[in-house]
């Protein structure tokens, strides 16, 4: 079985023509991070109700769960995605390995993943939009975050990619074959260099001895630092991987979103479970909302819709001033 089909030997895909949006105007970007199995029917209808231009999804959709992607990959709105660790969880690690339920001798369920995402699929290559006049171009795939450099055997293999220094080469890659010069960055796991409490977009709220610490990716850091330094507009970095809800406190929920001096927000839209339901039994659809309007963030909104395709309350993570 082939393991390369990923990786196309251009690192940017271009989607031909399609009617443009006038970009002095508002465009509304959906993020989805960690999906876990919880995704319906009911979610195209309430993307569409919103009126959504762009979707991204940040990975995790379950253990290789083909059939949620499957599901996700007939999405008729513009998308892009990466996979996450729970992505490759049979086939990455010898513990997943020896606990795989399916006959890997048989079956490639991370690329069967792969081919039902086509083109949307953005680990280290790029997607440009020119509707949107953006290229949304993906960091490393299937990353379980922070700074070792794990399961050198799978990435070697799967990626080609050996260190952290030939990671970011190929992210930067994607990046210089962009058409755009307004790049989103899609991640599963969010950039080194957020913030080291538990609570940060990307820290590390577990282990009583060895609680805090900066668990981000630094091949993603390097590649955003590069692509800025190459005047790139960089509005949006979005990532999961940390869930919202800390192991460590009940109290409070982790910092979603921040936003630095260069007018890049940095966003944690790993809600989970996605789906809940209601004092009334009734279910609630997560989803992270950003307005992009003159290649800036103008705001940036946690939402939660009911099935009646309505916002049932919305939490605003940041707002132009």
């Amino acid at each position: 079985m082939s393991h390369n089909n990923e990786y196309s030997p251009s690192t940017t895909i271009h989607l031909g023509n399609p009617i443009h949006k006038d970009t002095s105007m508002a465009i509304s970007i959906a993020v989805i991070g960690d999906i876990h199995d919880l995704w319906d029917v009911k979610d195209e209808a309430i993307l569409k109700a919103l009126g959504v231009d762009l979707v991204l999804f940040l990975g995790d959709f379950g253990n290789e769960a083909v059939e949620i992607v499957r599901q996700i990959s007939t999405l008729n709105i513009p998308k892009a995605a990466i996979l996450g660790n729970h992505d490759v969880w049979y086939s990455a690690t010898s513990w997943g390995r020896s606990q795989c339920p399916y006959n890997r001798q048989q079956e490639d369920r991370v690329q069967e993943q792969l081919d039902l995402l086509g083109d949307s699929y953005v680990g280290y290559r790029g997607l440009d939009f020119p509707a949107f006049n953006l290229t949304v171009v993906g960091s490393r795939p299937f990353s379980w975050g922070g700074s070792e450099w794990k399961h050198k055997r799978f990435y070697r293999d799967r990626c080609q990619v050996k260190n952290f220094r030939e990671s970011t080469e190929r992210i930067i890659e994607a990046v210089t074959a962009a058409a755009h010069d307004t790049i989103i960055f899609l991640g599963h796991c969010g950039p080194y260099g957020l913030g080291d409490r538990p609570e940060d977009p990307c820290g590390k709220d577990w282990g009583k001895s060895t609680l805090g610490g900066d668990h981000g990716d630094p091949d993603l850091t390097d590649a955003i630092a590069y692509t800025q330094l190459m005047g790139k507009n960089v509005p949006l970095v979005a990532f999961g991987h940390m869930h919202h809800g800390l192991r460590h406190r009940t109290d409070c929920e982790r910092i979603k979103a921040i936003i630095n001096e260069d007018r890049t927000l940095y966003l944690n839209a790993a809600s989970v479970p996605r789906i809940r339901k209601d004092k009334k039994g009734d279910r609630l659809y997560n989803l992270s909302l950003v307005t992009l309007e003159q290649g800036r963030v103008t705001q940036a909104k946690a939402i939660w819709s009911n099935e009646a395709l309505a916002i049932h309350h919305e939490e605003i993570l940041y707002s132009v001033p």
